[in-house]
């Protein structure tokens, strides 16, 4: 049995489906549905007991030993403009302790999603090893909550048994309900569907020209396969930047939904606001150095190849069945 938490979210979704498509239904999957639409996700999956974040400490407290292989937990709180700290703390940080001790203490597999919002404005690099780990500052809350795991995962030498990753700038199918925390893909192609043009930040520093602004953009797909790589070989732990290694800007993004769409492109700048510029970050590239020695040899989707997937392959339908 492998559990899977944030199951009706982003990564969360295509983790399950990836995991069906191995032939494994037998799922225990957590998340908080709510209200809105998060539900149509889980359409589609095979599984044999969906559980609330309350519900899922308790039914594996009643789980025999053994039973349950691996605990592949990505639901957390994602939204880098939560202001509750308290929350964040307790969702992203005390909930992921109390899952790790339980899942090492029986043995089973447990990987956990870090952040590459871990690394605050980039100043000290990207570079996924123990020793740099404690000298990061995150620029947000968010970021700090998933920090703070890997501190005492380090600390206590829990992240010798277990593996975190950092996913950088994941977009692709799955992530319509996360509102503002879509990708700028997402965002882009029902702007331009609706206004003929894209948006994007204007810079607001000397060394980066509009649009010049760079992101390690990685396809959920690939993001599945790196933490399915570190499910099947049991024998690597620590934490790992699950990012393709080349920082692309937001004008090569654009283009590229353009290109998809099959449009010329208009782009166009607007001021940042005020509220996100201290903490803006105007780079970010993952070091995969860490990630291709832990065995993960596959090659990452281009920005061009990810867009055009999820373009033709998700958005479009979406789009077309919501009209």
């Amino acid at each position: 049995m492998i559990v899977v938490t944030g199951a009706a979210g982003f990564i969360g979704r295509n983790v399950a489906a990836a995991l069906n498509a191995r032939g494994r239904t037998d799922l225990i999957l957590a998340d908080r549905l709510g209200t809105d639409q998060k539900w149509r996700n889980l359409r589609g999956l095979e599984f044999e007991d969906l559980l609330t974040p309350e519900e899922l400490p308790n039914r594996l407290e009643s789980t025999p030993d053994g039973s349950v292989e691996a605990v592949l937990h990505l639901g957390a709180c994602s939204a880098t403009t939560e202001t509750d700290a308290d929350f964040l703390l307790a969702n992203n940080y005390r909930y992921t302790r109390r899952l790790a001790e339980w899942a090492v203490a029986r043995s089973a597999r447990f990987v956990y999603a870090s952040s590459a919002a871990t690394y605050g404005d980039g100043a000290l690099g990207y570079l996924d090893h123990d020793a740099v780990t404690p000298t990061l500052r995150p620029l947000n809350m968010y970021g700090y909550s998933k920090h703070m795991f890997d501190l005492w995962a380090l600390r206590t030498g829990l992240l010798g048994k277990i593996v975190g990753l950092k996913y950088f700038n994941v977009y692709g199918p799955h992530e319509d309900h996360k509102g503002d925390m879509r990708s700028v893909v997402n965002k882009a192609y029902g702007q331009i569907l609706d206004v003929g043009h894209l948006s994007l930040f204007r810079s607001h520093r000397s060394d980066f020209a509009d649009g010049e602004q760079r992101r390690d953009f990685i396809h959920v797909d690939d993001a599945v396969a790196v933490t399915l790589h570190f499910l099947d070989h049991r024998d690597v732990s620590g934490l790992f930047n699950c990012g393709t290694g080349t920082a692309r800007t937001w004008l090569d993004l654009g283009r590229a939904v353009f290109a998809a769409m099959g449009r010329e492109p208009d782009i166009r700048f607007v001021d940042m606001p005020d509220a996100l510029r201290a903490n803006y970050q105007y780079l970010t590239q993952a070091d995969p150095a860490k990630l291709r020695a832990a065995g993960y040899k596959a090659d990452f989707l281009t920005l061009e190849e990810g867009v055009d997937r999820y373009v033709r392959g998700h958005l479009r339908t979406l789009y077309a069945e919501a009209s």
